[in-house]
């Protein structure tokens, strides 16, 4: 069982930047593969990012070039950066880990452990 626990979430101007965290309670590193995905009301859970096993990455396309996903496996922790965020980035963040998720990385049944979530708001 792994436990993720989020954090970093808050309310921002549009082109503003946050950072998120997602801190795992086992060792990520090589182990699990880890994204991000986030919620609107009214809305289906959509991906944002995916940080392979490998190390590889993958976005959403409204998120490429503004967004990062990185870790730090010393901390068991993953981070989005977010930057020249927008009102329609304003969403529940969710991190999530998986064994593997190969080339379904964007679908949020791949994945088999969630955390609570952290709301970002981008004002207009």
């Amino acid at each position: 069982q792994v436990q993720l626990v989020e954090s970093g979430g808050g309310l921002v101007q549009a082109g503003g930047s946050l950072r998120l965290s997602c801190t795992t309670s086992r060792r990520t590193n090589s182990n699990y593969a880890m994204a991000w995905f986030r919620q609107s009301p009214g809305f289906e859970r959509e991906f944002v990012a995916h940080s392979s096993r490998g190390g590889s990455t993958d976005y959403a396309d409204s998120v490429q070039g503004r967004f990062t996903i990185s870790r730090d496996n010393a901390k068991n922790t993953v981070y989005l950066q977010m930057d020249s965020l927008k009102p329609e980035d304003t969403a529940v963040y969710y991190c999530a880990a998986t064994p593997a998720a190969g080339d379904y990385y964007t679908r949020a049944t791949s994945y088999h452990y969630w955390g609570q979530g952290t709301q970002v708001t981008v004002s207009s």
